[in-house]
């Protein structure tokens, strides 16, 4: 489960409690990456906020489809099977369509960016993703400028952007503590 300690829900109490019930699942389910956050609570509070508001916010412009897609393309890229496997599932319901979505996760899998169903937009967007999650320190204006001239606005940037980050973030998190263990 993890390499570290872990306080499994029945021995929760408390604020950490009280933070499960929000994110537990049936049989008092709680996902691995959350419980790796156990021994501080507050942690997982913080990483909960980041990713509803990252992914589920209302605000959002960009299909939560395409958030999920690039949530599996960064995982893919990080070699985070945890993550892959859990968002898959996720976008597999929203795309509601089996010989798509696994399409599109042989494509993603193959990193072959090109030869998605995708508009060349959505294909830029999966190409910055890649570039800030393996070469974070050559990122230039340029490829924002590329963004905007495909039709994304500011704020669409910054939700790619931001659902990039987060899923490195999450990333880090499982491969560095052993949580898909």
């Amino acid at each position: 489960m993890s390499w570290i300690k872990t306080i499994p829900y029945e021995s929760s109490s408390g604020y950490l409690r009280t933070l499960y019930d929000r994110v537990k699942g049936p049989d008092n389910n709680v996902d691995n990456i959350m419980m790796t956050h156990s021994l501080r609570p507050h942690t997982m509070d913080g990483h909960m906020v980041i990713y509803k508001n990252v992914l589920h916010h209302y605000s959002n412009s960009l299909p939560k489809w395409f958030l999920e897609t690039i949530g599996v393309w960064v995982s893919l890229l990080n070699q985070c099977d945890y993550c892959v496997e859990h968002h898959f599932s996720g976008l597999k319901r929203l795309l509601n369509d089996d010989d798509r979505s696994n399409h599109l996760r042989q494509r993603l899998e193959a990193g072959d960016i090109e030869s998605l169903d995708l508009t060349p937009r959505e294909k830029l967007a999966l190409t910055y993703a890649r570039q800030l999650t393996l070469r974070p320190a050559e990122m230039t204006a340029l490829l924002i400028e590329e963004l905007r001239g495909s039709g994304f606005e500011d704020g669409e940037i910054l939700e790619i952007n931001q659902v990039a980050a987060y899923f490195n973030y999450a990333n880090r998190t499982v491969l560095g503590l052993g949580a898909s263990t």
